[in-house]
């Protein structure tokens, strides 16, 4: 805009003519004429600039998009995500992070998917705050697709963050990760900031006045350390565990992950907490992990006994050997009619009789089923052998791959040689065994007279006792002679023999 306006001046102030502008100007005569048409200069067009190095990354970028509209929205890949995993999938493309942005951007922007939003910056003390919340994402466990809840509690201070993952999020895994997390910080915040989750807050009254659980206020009271919550819908007044949780899960949780169980994809989520120590964030002149080091010293210090997290219920053992917690019945090994205590937690369930647990089984979290236990009963199925082919306890069983071949084939072999009742009844007996030998050593010993082509329970027993016997120890002799010290002389029963003469005879009355 400027060269054209001195183009026009020189023109009429100056040389005059087309080449003589030009050749004062040192610009072609074709610049000097567009100038002196129009002083707003034309749009040029921009040569479509060919990116041999992108072309080879499009196909797996298109891809990856492709697949993203399939994954869950909050899992999706970012530029900086695709960028990385070109780097490892395929290390023959050597392209730059920026060139990728740019694509990702274009093609973002062609499906309406950009969007801002701003934060304030705040400053923290160290050890003063620190923010939590729940978030979902999916996750294949054992083959099968499902949502699970990740429990995030973030430093404010130091930037460093915790991420245990649940089925379910309810007040027992709220809390429980609470003391996981303070156990990992190694001390408490004087602050937690949360928004208007129900495992904490029972009623929103005016402004940030909050009616808090009573479990919720005995455990803060427990652990020493404050509470403030959000307003309604207003989830950016914790933006740092907000970000904290987007940045984690596109980074850790993206591709969705494909695990075992619950317990390797906490495995996952703690590697990725290790790799984000070495992370430093923007704006700040140390890694999260130094951060951290430096934030131990300013927290409250651990309590002595953690809270007591189960939420405790006293039902009855109905008919079916079985005691009602919350919408589930669980088996107990218990006569009908006993009143007991259950204790139940995020991911167990727990009876208690007489101080004692009796019982102890994976918590349900569908409703109006049962869980049983075929060990609870082995005693009534003795006295009611007919029951056990045909007990939910023994499919149930068989269902988690407690309930081998070989017992199978005994039991076959058993009926086979005793008859359909007395064969029952002696497998009955077999599996009775395990509660003084251990089911593996039961399995192992019915296995071995299988081998050795025995089919009674004496055969099982034996082979039971000569475990026992060749894995006691081999007795040592034992040096007795500090045991002479209590070597006393024989008694003398000369007087007694001096008095017999004079002992009266008497006669024997019949």
């Amino acid at each position: 805009m400027e060269l054209y306006e001195e183009i026009r001046r020189e023109y009429e102030h100056g040389a005059g003519s087309i080449k003589g502008v030009a050749q004062k100007l040192g610009v072609h005569r074709r610049m000097v004429r567009e100038a002196l048409a129009s002083a707003v200069p034309r749009e040029r067009k921009v040569p479509a600039r060919e990116r041999p190095k992108l072309a080879a990354a499009v196909p797996f970028i298109e891809a990856v998009l492709e697949g993203d509209r399939k994954a869950p929205r909050k899992q999706r890949h970012t530029a900086h995500r695709i960028w990385k995993r070109l780097g490892l999938e395929l290390p023959e493309v050597a392209v730059g992070e920026s060139t990728v942005r740019e694509y990702v951007r274009q093609r973002k922007v062609a499906l309406g998917l950009v969007g801002q939003e701003t934060f304030v910056v705040q400053s923290y003390e160290w050890g003063g705050e620190a923010q939590v919340d729940w978030y979902e994402a999916w996750a294949e466990l054992d083959g099968e697709l499902g949502k699970i809840f990740i429990f995030c509690l973030r430093s404010m201070a130091s930037g460093g963050a915790f991420h245990r993952a649940y089925t379910h999020a309810n007040q027992q895994a709220f809390l429980e990760a609470h003391e996981l997390a303070f156990a990992y910080f190694g001390g408490v915040f004087r602050l937690l900031r949360y928004d208007n989750l129900t495992s904490a807050v029972k009623k929103i009254l005016r402004g940030h006045q909050r009616e808090e659980t009573a479990r919720f206020i005995a455990f803060r009271s427990h652990w020493g350390f404050a509470a403030e919550f959000c307003n309604a819908g207003a989830g950016h007044e914790k933006g740092g565990v907000e970000g904290e949780v987007g940045q984690f899960r596109r980074n850790y949780l993206v591709p969705v992950p494909q695990v075992k169980n619950l317990a390797a994809l906490n495995l996952l989520l703690q590697a990725g907490a290790s790799e984000e120590d070495s992370r430093v964030i923007a704006g700040r002149g140390q890694a999260i992990g130094a951060a951290l080091l430096i934030e131990r010293e300013h927290l409250l210090p651990l309590v002595a006994e953690g809270f007591d997290l189960a939420s405790v219920h006293f039902p009855t053992v109905n008919a079916s050997g079985c005691v009602r917690v919350l919408t589930n019945f669980y088996s107990v090994p218990l006569p009908v009619g006993t009143s007991v205590q259950v204790k139940v937690y995020s991911s167990y369930v727990e009876v208690w009789h007489q101080a004692r647990c009796v019982a102890r089984h994976e918590r349900c979290y569908q409703r109006q089923q049962k869980v049983l236990e075929l060990e609870h009963y082995l005693d009534t199925l003795t006295k009611k052998p007919g029951a056990f082919a045909g007990s939910t306890a023994l499919e149930q069983c068989r269902a988690q791959g407690r309930w081998p071949m070989s017992y199978d084939q005994f039991w076959g072999v058993l009926k086979q040689r005793q008859g359909q009742q007395s064969g029952t009844r002696a497998m009955i007996e077999v599996l009775l065994l395990g509660r003084e030998h251990g089911p593996a050593r039961v399995r192992q010993a019915v296995e071995e007279a299988l081998q050795l082509g025995c089919s009674d329970v004496g055969a099982v027993r034996y082979l039971l006792g000569g475990v026992s016997r060749e894995r006691q120890p081999a007795v040592t002799p034992v040096e007795l002679g500090a045991l002479n010290r209590y070597d006393r002389p024989q008694p003398q029963l000369d007087d007694y023999e001096r008095l017999r003469p004079h002992w009266p005879v008497t006669e024997v009355v019949q």
